[in-house]
This record gives structure tokens, C-alpha cells and sequence, in this order.
């Protein structure tokens, strides 16, 4: 990687975190990690109806057991309601 090259990953993230100050806040419980996953769910709600733990996992390749925690988080916040079927271990 040249110098220059490096110079221009530092300037964009740097440009990335200025951005990211301007943000408002989000409300209390709410995390930028919420946004994403319920942006991911509505994607996902339009192309297949339902949607299932391992179908977020799989389009942000993220470990299942992590995405089961953040919608038990966002669960609890009331943003999602899970839903267990009869497949369900």
C-alpha cells in the first residue's frame, strides 16, 4: 500500500467519524447496531414475508448466537416480536 493510498483511508475515516458526531442522538436503549438490524428485517420482510434468526445472520454474517442476543435486546425495547413455530428446537 503506497503512502498516498494510506493517506486517503485516514482522510475518509476521518471524514467518517465527523459525520457520525453530527448525528443526532438516538433515543435511550437505541443503538446504531437496532437501526441496522431493523433495516436488514424490513429488506428481508419484503422479500420473504417472515423472517427468521438465521436469515439475519446470514445476510450481515454475523454468529447466530449474536443476533439471537440483539433481537432478545430489541425484543425486550419493543421494537420486534419473535415468534417461535413448530420447527423451532
Amino acid at each position: 500500500m503506497t503512502s498516498d493510498k494510506i493517506k486517503e483511508v485516514m482522510d475518509a475515516c476521518y471524514m467518517a467519524k465527523r459525520v457520525r458526531d453530527m448525528l443526532p442522538s438516538l433515543p435511550g436503549g437505541v443503538t446504531s447496531s437496532h437501526i441496522h438490524y431493523l433495516d436488514t428485517i424490513r429488506q428481508l420482510e419484503s422479500m420473504k414475508g417472515k423472517v427468521k434468526v438465521s436469515d439475519i445472520s446470514d445476510v450481515l454474517g454475523l454468529p447466530r448466537p449474536s443476533v439471537t442476543k440483539t433481537i432478545k435486546d430489541m425484543e425486550n425495547l419493543g421494537f420486534v416480536k419473535k415468534m417461535t413455530t413448530k420447527e423451532d428446537g
